[in-house]
């Protein structure tokens, strides 16, 4: 038996409960160490970001770090239905994604079920009304297959799954994640 005094209190306990725990304390030390260099494995060196869909957040990380986190808009689940029975639902994939492009001022063409989703006659492929800017924002990212990351008119339906499958976000943290990510960047969805 030890006998310890801390703060006028008198603490006994086995002096050989001392030896194992400082032995428990190194290997604890060497597991976390491990555990760490394993984390550094698995993690990006390189910018990426994280998209949480449930919650409707995001967050970007360079090096290791993270650096922005802020609400964002994925898809709202919605099932849309032509005359002609073709059907779409709007949800943002899951998966892990690489940015293949990155674009300024872009101008979003008009798919199919825009006008089907606003009862409008379906204009052919290459008609000019397919075509419209300054409904994406400033910037957009491609991730493959039509979706992307992209500004927004409706600010006030931030955080909200209301998307028809692209990520959404305000202007600033748009602006963020575009300089910040680069071609081949990692893009994480859950």
């Amino acid at each position: 038996m030890a006998e310890l005094v801390v703060k006028n209190r008198k603490l006994t306990f086995v002096a050989d409960s001392v030896q194992d725990d400082k032995f428990d304390l190194k290997k604890l030390q060497k597991e976390v160490a491990a555990l760490r260099q394993q984390f550094q494995n698995l993690t990006p060196a390189q910018p990426y970001i994280v998209v949480n869909t449930t919650y409707n957040r995001f967050r970007l990380y360079k090096n290791r770090k993270l650096i922005r986190e802020g609400f964002c808009s994925t898809g709202s689940y919605t099932l849309l239905k032509s005359h002609d029975k073709r059907q779409w639902i709007f949800h943002t994939p899951k998966g892990m994604y690489k940015v293949l492009g990155k674009v300024t001022n872009p101008v979003w063409r008009r798919p199919d079920w825009s006008y089907v989703e606003e009862g409008l006659p379906i204009p052919s492929a290459n008609d000019p009304s397919r075509w419209e800017a300054g409904v994406l924002g400033d910037y957009a990212l491609s991730i493959g297959d039509g979706y992307l990351i992209h500004g927004t008119i409706y600010k006030r339906f931030l955080g909200m799954p209301v998307t028809h499958g692209c990520i959404r976000m305000n202007d600033e943290d748009l602006e963020a994640v575009y300089k910040t990510l680069d071609l081949g960047s990692k893009v994480y969805i859950y």
